[in-house]
């Protein structure tokens, strides 16, 4: 997210300047803030570090629930007790994530994810220390190459930042079409076309899923095809695509280790119908490698592995470490 002035769209949407967000705007608008929560009285600050304490901040209960109520709102949703747990986008592509009472037992609980709104390039995140000038080298190979690739990593560790700056590694001819259940994908490339889920209504209507969205991307000629986010049955219709012709693709999927990468794909896998030996198969087809990042205590991020798809003996799916 760019320092004051640099132009961030959250800095001048409007939920920012209501007044109940008038004790958390500075921890907002701070450039190193990327989540804020709010548990009831107490509210915490993630600058890259771990959530911490912010001091002098104590919210009343109905201050905690009018921050809620006014967020879920300006992201075009209600909130009460028939519906207490909801999630919306803002303006600036903020996520928030909101639970009432008595769900939540401690109080109003109100989750800020904060997006970075600058584009970073491999070579800021090389400075960074994320990863080696050879490292960096190795991923440019990869995307000039078509490689379809897959970044994992557990929550927080920059897997959309990373996914971000491979993709602005595209040739400039080329068209990246990316669907995101939450628009955060930002990459310096002049084609980007970005398709964004949406949740049904209150009466559970007019739902578009990330499964229908690749459906409805494939008939809007990519050059890649990503998916910033895998987390059910939209894994069947990204590899299915990449598995036809649509080289230069990714997605993202939350991993613990790269050991843990099977069973997690097996489980989405599992959510559309598909049976371990059969995701093995479009896994080792369609993915050709593997990049998974890591955070460590002090929040740097780097890159943990790289690997390579492939069939076990058994016919499920394993990932063979390369380096």
């Amino acid at each position: 997210m760019p320092a004051a002035g640099a132009g961030g769209a959250l800095r001048h949407a409007e939920w920012v300047r209501h007044p109940s967000l008038d004790q958390l705007r500075p921890h907002l608008e701070d450039p190193a803030t990327t989540d804020v929560f709010v548990n009831g009285a107490a509210v915490f600050v993630d600058r890259g570090q771990g959530p911490r304490r912010a001091a002098g901040i104590e919210l009343a209960e109905a201050e905690a629930r009018e921050l809620a109520i006014t967020l879920i709102a300006a992201g075009g949703r209600h909130i009460d007790e028939s519906h207490p747990c909801v999630d919306v986008r803002l303006d600036g592509g903020a996520r928030v994530h909101a639970v009432l009472p008595p769900v939540s037992v401690s109080g109003t609980l109100v989750s800020i994810r904060v997006p970075r709104l600058e584009s970073v390039t491999l070579t800021e995140l090389g400075r960074r220390g994320m990863f080696t000038a050879a490292v960096a080298e190795r991923l440019r190979g990869f995307v000039s190459a078509r490689e379809n690739l897959l970044v994992t990593g557990a929550a927080g560790a920059g897997k959309t930042t990373l996914l971000s700056a491979l993709l602005a590694e595209a040739g400039h001819d080329e068209r990246i079409l990316t669907i995101e259940d939450v628009a955060e994908l930002r990459l310096d490339h002049p084609h980007h076309v970005r398709l964004e889920a949406r949740q049904p209504n209150l009466e559970g209507a007019g739902g578009i899923s990330l499964a229908r969205l690749v459906r409805e991307a494939l008939r809007m000629r990519p050059d890649r095809l990503v998916v910033g986010e895998c987390r059910g049955e939209e894994i069947r219709e990204l590899l299915s695509a990449l598995n036809t012709g649509h080289d230069g693709g990714a997605g993202t999927v939350h991993a613990n280790s790269l050991g843990d990468v099977p069973a997690r794909l097996e489980a989405l896998g599992a959510l559309a119908g598909l049976t371990d030996h059969a995701l093995a198969r479009q896994v080792t087809s369609a993915i050709g490698v593997v990049i998974h990042v890591t955070r460590d205590r002090d929040g740097t991020r780097h890159i943990g592995a790289l690997g390579r798809p492939a069939l076990a003996a058994d016919g499920r799916l394993h990932i063979e470490e390369v380096s």
